[in-house]
């Protein structure tokens, strides 16, 4: 009895782990950030205006950025679900909360490049995304 109890508990271990690395694509911020751009001439765009979740770091991955510079970047282990390291026409975001990756984002370029300013991520605090058309 004892056995099937471990047995249990250890598949429900399993199933849990497997989930709690999925990682949730939100749609809603790739249209709302898309808009912002699309709309408004604006050449800063503050993230926590638009992001309505937890979050504490977020990661902008340009087009063509290795799957080993994304995860030597967020400082874990991550399987990029965009292919972005074949991609071109979208930068990733990727947000993390308390150590782990909570969402990401396809942002698609519209003719617009977007820069961090220099820094290595954005806080909630310090969510500046800058916009260059052309």
């Amino acid at each position: 009895m004892n056995l099937l109890k471990y047995l249990t508990f250890f598949l429900a271990l399993v199933i849990t782990g497997c989930s709690i690395n999925d990682v949730e694509r939100n749609e809603t911020f790739e249209n709302d950030l898309s808009s912002t751009v699309k709309n408004q001439q604006n050449k800063e765009i503050e993230i926590h205006s638009i992001a309505d979740f937890k979050w504490d770091k977020a990661y902008l991955f340009p087009p063509y950025t290795p799957q080993m510079s994304i995860e030597r970047k967020l400082g874990i282990e991550y399987d990029d679900p965009s292919n972005i390291s074949n991609r071109d026409e979208i930068y990733l975001f990727v947000f993390l909360h308390e150590g782990r990756v909570v969402q990401y984002a396809e942002i698609k370029r519209h003719k617009a490049d977007f820069t961090m300013d220099g820094k290595e991520y954005l806080t909630p605090s310090e969510d500046v995304l800058k916009v260059e058309r052309y």
